[in-house]
């Protein structure tokens, strides 16, 4: 896909080592954006600014350049305030320049801040607009996998691809998603001590299908837990990863690098 380059350029990162979600527009990153973005691409190969409603998603776009692309999307806890105007919007921003996939998508019961009726209609006309598209999408899923996977499994051989993004199930509804030819994103917390199932589905992933991620600014991991997490903590969580797999840190990042960029189709 095009784009066009709206960022300085930074020199190459030492090795293949990509964050496929972070929420950059967010405002805590206000203040020092550009070291955050430079710090990252210090190390990093590439990212992906994620939205979460048409405003950021229109911020994560217009961050959209060289070795930086967006994702467009309502996130479930924005859903009650969605509307025709909102979904249109996604889907005119969806065409720029360096958007790369719907998101982040999905449903989230844990919390509750949108109307669960309404969570699933806004994630299915999602799903549409991705199909619509042709492309891939950015899926959140918390405390709802039964009514998430009863939208899926009808739809998901329309979709042009998905990572269930921050997994935070068990093995078997990891299992489940590879089923649906899903990649599956690990973020920070699958470092916290705490987190066993949340390891065992990691252990139960294809490398072919394993992806890396911050979700900056939340979620840092074990040895910077507590601090405004950054797209360049990454390396805390791809180290993390390879020594669980039992992999080096370069072929793990090598292999996540391909997975991203056939998902994204860079």
């Amino acid at each position: 896909m095009s784009r066009t380059a709206r960022n300085p350029g930074w020199g190459r990162a030492p090795m293949a080592l990509v964050d496929t979600h972070t929420h950059l527009q967010h405002p805590k990153f206000d203040g020092d954006r550009s070291a955050v973005l430079e710090r990252a691409l210090s190390v990093l190969d590439w990212l992906v600014v994620v939205g979460d409603d048409v405003a950021s998603s229109r911020q994560g776009a217009a961050l959209a350049g060289e070795r930086v692309y967006a994702t467009v999307g309502i996130h479930p806890h924005n859903a009650d305030k969605a509307n025709g105007e909102s979904l249109e919007g996604i889907r005119e921003l969806a065409s720029l320049p360096g958007v790369v996939a719907i998101g982040e998508i999905g449903l989230d019961y844990h919390y509750d801040v949108s109307a669960r009726d309404r969570q699933r209609e806004i994630f299915r006309r999602q799903l549409e607009i991705a199909a619509e598209f042709k492309m891939p999408v950015v899926i959140h899923c918390r405390e709802a996998e039964s009514d998430l996977a009863a939208i899926v499994e009808p739809l998901h051989r329309e979709l042009a691809g998905a990572v269930a993004h921050c997994f935070g199930g068990g093995p078997g509804f990891a299992e489940q998603c590879l089923v649906w030819d899903f990649h599956i994103s690990f973020a920070g917390n699958v470092t916290f001590p705490r987190s066993v199932a949340l390891r065992e589905a990691a252990r139960v992933v294809p490398l072919e299908r394993l992806l890396i991620e911050t979700d900056s600014p939340y979620l840092a991991p074990q040895p910077v837990r507590g601090r405004r997490c950054e797209p360049a903590f990454i390396l805390h969580t791809a180290a993390f990863l390879a020594n669980w797999r039992n992999v080096t840190l370069e072929e793990l990042s090598k292999r996540t690098t391909e997975n991203a960029r056939r998902l994204f189709r860079l």
